[in-house]
């Protein structure tokens, strides 16, 4: 099988003319990879080389965001990153796709099969944080959070510290976040150093996209609507959680209870960042996928 790289990889022409940097690896019918943030960019490299003789997969940057047109006023919304998704599909010839998306990207990839259910095959939804409002989880996130970082009182001095600047430098902004992403790893002894991966490269964080998405999702998660609208989603979903996810798994909970046609597998030994903690039991998981 090919591996992609940067250089290689084609232009997706969204249909409002915004450039998104996509690539596809190998032959057949692809996994397209729906990354976190929102704001971040695709960090699945190593998702991709561990799935390698199992399947393709398609990566891509979301608008706005990493290696794609960065020169772009939004629009920030759901419908919008929906129609890119849709037109990555386009882009690589896929009538029906099957996605895995991760935490943000995991909202994103069950936004567009709930909107075009046709053109998709299967869903795997990865340490995402359901479909209930905010409150279900995000109180037990910041407490965890904090909890982690303060493991290590000098770094939670400095995240503070850096976090409360109404201003930071790009530097400064790299350095917060890999503080912060350090509180993802189940391996606690190398959770520095597992962040610091997820970094390099620094394409520099889309703060405006994050702050438009997080606040929609605020407004519109958590209906009624929606979980109706899951209750009427006929494909095979598969969720992958990792038990010390700082997000409490729990709230998937309630995305679990709607799905029609879902099965759950929790990693025992792995945080949000599954296929870090766990690469085995991630790699079987997606493998155990229906297609």
């Amino acid at each position: 099988m090919t591996v992609m790289t940067e250089n290689e990889s084609p232009t997706v022409v969204a249909d409002d003319g915004v450039r998104l940097w996509a690539a596809r690896s190998g032959d057949g019918e692809p996994l397209v990879l729906c990354h976190g943030g929102p704001g971040l960019w695709d960090m699945f490299a190593d998702v991709a080389e561990l799935l390698a003789d199992l399947t393709p997969v398609v990566r891509w940057d979301q608008r706005g965001c990493g290696r794609s047109e960065r020169s772009v006023a939004g629009p920030w919304t759901s419908d919008r990153f929906v129609a890119d998704l849709d037109a990555v599909r386009r882009h690589f010839g896929l009538e029906r796709i099957r996605l895995l998306g991760h935490s943000w990207g995991a909202q994103l990839a069950l936004s567009y099969a709930l909107s075009h259910p046709e053109r998709v095959s299967g869903l795997v939804y990865v340490a995402g944080t359901g479909i209930g409002p905010d409150a279900d989880w995000h109180p037990g996130y910041q407490a965890n959070l904090l909890a982690r970082l303060g493991e290590h009182p000098e770094r939670l001095a400095r995240w503070r510290e850096l976090k409360d600047r109404p201003a930071r430098s790009e530097d400064e902004d790299r350095e917060m976040s890999v503080l912060q992403w350090s509180a993802e790893f189940e391996d606690r002894e190398r959770a520095l150093e597992h962040a610091g991966r997820m970094a390099d490269p620094w394409f520099g964080i889309n703060h405006e996209s994050n702050k438009a998405l997080n606040e929609e999702r605020r407004r519109i998660w958590g209906t009624p609507e929606l979980y109706d609208a899951c209750r009427s989603l006929d494909l095979p979903v598969l969720i992958l959680d990792g038990v010390h996810d700082i997000r409490p798994r729990s709230a998937v909970d309630s995305l679990e209870r709607a799905l029609p046609r879902v099965r759950r597998v929790i990693l025992p030994d792995a945080g949000h960042m599954v296929w870090t903690d766990d690469p085995k039991g991630f790699r079987e998981a997606v493998a155990s996928a229906p297609a």
